[in-house]
C-alpha cells in the first residue's frame, strides 16, 4: 500500500518542504529508501526499522520503498525520522492514510522509539504554513519553539508510541500554546553592565551613541586599557528592544545553527558576538559540509565584536566586504547555494601598535615600518566601510577618581563600583530609540531601515543641504581627498547626528562632527595623535 507526508528540509536558515513517500508491497524483503539522500538520511531506514520493533510494530517481510520528494534535491540531517516512521505505519495499515494529509511531521528517533529534539524547527513551522499544513509534530523539546507561529498547530510527541495513538485519534492530540509576546518581555533583563560604570572618555560614549543610533559600524583605535572593550560590550544596552519579528529572524537563525536552548524558545536580547582573532574565514561566513550560518549570520540584528582587529587572519577580515554591502552571506557549494542573513553592526577595537603603546615613546620601541606593518594588515576598503572611527585616550587619574571616590578599579582602565556622575544606560537608550523611530518613520516601505543602509541615491534624497552645508562639504572634500564612498559616508553619519538632535535638516555642526570620526586614510595612520 502507498502512503505519504509532509516534512521539511533545511536549506541556508529557510525550510523548504519533502513529501515523504512509503510504499509496502511484495517482493524480495528489504527497506530501500531513494531521493539524493546523505548518509544519515539513508541510515534513517535502520533507525526506523529497530525503533518500530522495540515499540510493538516489527516490519513485516516484504519490501519497502521510501522516497524523499524532490529527487532533485539532496536531503540532509536526522529530522526525516519521525516522517519516515509515520509514511511506514500508514502503508503497514497500523495508522490511518487519511489522517497524514495536512500535516507536517520532523524529528529524530532513537533505537528505543524515544523522539530526540532537532534544529531548525521554527523554519520547519514556518514551512508548513506556507505550504497549507495546519499542524506539525515535532520533538516535544522543540514544541515550544515552533509553537511560535500561531498559524500553525504544533503538537509535540516524547516517542513513537504516542505518535501512533496521536495518528490514531487526532483529536487526541494537545495543542503547544506559546505568547511570543510575552516571552519576549519576561527575556528582556536588566543588564550589569552600564555605561555610567565606564569613567571618562565622553567623546567615545558619543560617538557610541552615534553608532547605535544609525547602526553604523564603529572602530575604536587606543592602547591597551582604555575601555575599548567595556564601551563596545555596552553598545547592545542602548539599543532598541527587539520586536518580535525581529526577535523570530534571529530565533530561526539560532535554531537552524543548534544554538536554541530548549528551555528558551526565543532570542530576546540583540545577539553580541565577540569571535577570537583566530577564527578562520569559514567561521566567520558560515558553510561546512552541512552549511550552517556564521559568526556573521549568528550577530544579525546585533553586534558584531572583533576585538584586536589587525590580529585577525586577512581572509576572515577581507570576507566582511561583501556582507557589510548587501547584508547577506552566500555560500555556494556543489550541491547548491545557500544564504545567510548578516544585518549586522561591526564594532571593532585595535591598538595603535604591536605593543599597544603608540605614539608614547616612553613605552613604545615598535620602529615606524613596524607600526606601519601592522596597521596594513588592514585593507583600504575594509576601513572604507567603517563609517566612525574614534581615538580612545589613556585615562588619567584624575578621570578615573571624577566622582571623587577612593575606591579601586575592577578593570584596568575605566570601570568603578562605586556611583558615577556619567549618564546611564537607560538614559542613551531612550535618545537612541527617539533616532530609531524618527528613520522607521522616515523610511517606512523602503528596504533601508536605518540611516547607514542608505544607497547613494536615497543618501542625497534624505540628506539635503542648504548652500552653507554644501560649501563646507566641497572644502572637506577637497581638502581630504574623500573618496566617493566616504562623501556619502560621512553623510549618512551625519544624517544620524541631526536625528539625535531632533533636527530635520542636516546642519553644518553635524557635518563638522561628522567629519570627527571620519575613519583615517592609509596615509594618516602614522599621524594620529592621542
Amino acid at each position: 500500500m502507498f502512503s505519504k507526508v509532509l516534512s521539511a528540509g533545511i536549506s541556508g536558515v529557510d525550510a523548504y518542504p519533502v513529501r515523504v513517500e512509503a510504499d509496502v508491497s511484495e517482493g524480495l524483503p528489504q527497506f530501500l529508501m531513494v531521493g539524493y539522500l546523505a548518509s544519515e538520511v539513508k541510515e534513517a531506514g535502520d533507525r526506523v526499522r529497530t525503533a518500530l520493533k522495540n515499540t510493538g510494530y516489527p516490519l513485516p517481510a516484504r519490501r519497502i520503498t521510501v522516497n524523499l520528494a524532490p529527487a532533485g534535491v539532496r536531503k540532509a540531517g536526522s529530522r526525516f525520522d519521525l516522517a519516515v516512521a509515520a509514511a511506514v505505519l500508514a502503508s503497514m495499515q497500523k495508522v490511518p492514510a487519511e489522517n497524514l494529509k495536512g500535516l507536517m511531521i520532523a524529528g529524530e528517533l532513537s533505537l528505543s522509539g524515544q523522539v530526540l529534539g532537532i534544529p531548525g524547527v521554527l523554519a520547519l513551522a514556518e514551512a508548513a504554513r506556507a505550504a497549507g499544513a495546519g499542524r506539525c509534530i515535532v520533538p516535544v523539546a522543540n514544541a515550544r519553539e515552533g509553537a511560535l507561529i500561531q498559524e500553525v498547530e504544533v503538537i509535540g510527541v516524547s516517542d513513537l508510541a504516542e505518535l501512533i495513538e496521536l495518528l490514531r485519534h487526532p483529536k487526541l492530540g494537545k495543542r503547544t500554546v506559546v505568547d511570543g509576546s510575552r516571552l519576549l518581555e519576561q527575556g528582556v533583563q536588566t543588564l550589569e553592565e552600564d555605561f555610567a560604570q565606564i569613567r571618562g572618555q565622553k567623546a567615545v560614549k558619543r560617538a557610541a551613541e552615534i553608532a547605535a543610533a544609525g547602526m553604523h559600524n564603529f572602530l575604536m583605535i587606543g592602547p591597551p586599557g582604555s575601555g575599548k572593550t567595556m564601551v563596545a560590550r555596552r553598545i547592545p544596552g542602548i539599543l532598541p528592544s527587539l520586536s518580535l519579528r525581529e526577535s523570530l529572524k534571529i530565533t530561526k537563525i539560532y535554531s537552524v545553527a543548534g544554538l536554541l536552548p530548549p528551555e528558551e524558545p526565543l532570542v530576546a536580547r540583540r545577539p553580541f558576538r565577540a569571535p577570537h582573532h583566530t577564527t578562520t574565514a569559514e567561521a566567520m561566513a558560515g558553510g561546512g559540509r552541512l552549511p550552517l550560518p556564521g559568526e556573521i549570520s549568528l550577530s544579525s540584528g546585533g553586534i558584531l565584536f572583533l576585538d584586536e582587529l589587525p590580529e585577525f587572519r586577512r581572509p576572515a577580515l577581507e570576507i566582511l566586504r561583501q556582507p557589510l554591502e548587501e547584508h547577506r552571506v552566500c555560500v555556494s557549494r556543489t550541491a547548491g547555494t545557500y544564504v545567510f542573513p548578516a544585518d549586522f553592526m561591526l564594532v571593532a577595537a585595535m591598538n595603535p601598535c604591536a605593543c599597544g603603546y603608540y605614539p608614547d615613546r616612553t613605552r613604545c620601541s615598535c620602529a615606524p615600518r613596524e607600526i606601519s606593518r601592522y596597521l596594513g594588515r588592514l585593507s583600504q576598503p575594509l576601513l572604507d566601510r567603517i563609517d566612525i572611527c574614534m581615538q580612545v585616550p589613556k585615562l588619567s587619574y584624575e578621570e578615573l577618581q571624577e566622582d571623587g571616590s577612593e575606591e579601586s578599579t575592577e578593570e584596568s582602565g575605566a570601570e568603578s563600583m562605586a556611583e558615577s556622575t556619567a549618564e546611564s544606560t537607560a538614559e542613551i537608550r531612550k535618545r537612541v530609540e527617539k533616532a530609531h523611530q524618527i528613520q522607521k518613520e522616515r523610511f517606512r516601505g523602503m528596504a533601508a531601515c536605518f540611516n547607514s543602509r542608505l544607497n547613494v541615491r536615497d543618501t542625497e534624497k534624505f540628506c539635503r543641504l542648504g548652500l552653507a552645508e554644501k560649501e563646507l562639504l566641497r572644502q572637506a572634500f577637497d581638502r581630504l581627498s574623500l573618496s566617493a564612498r566616504a562623501y556619502h559616508r560621512l553623510l549618512r553619519t551625519a544624517r544620524t547626528i541631526a536625528d539625535l538632535a531632533g533636527e530635520e535638516k542636516v546642519r553644518e555642526e553635524h557635518i563638522l562632527e561628522a567629519l570627527g570620526y571620519r575613519p583615517p586614510e592609509r596615509g594618516e595612520w602614522l599621524k594620529e595623535v592621542y
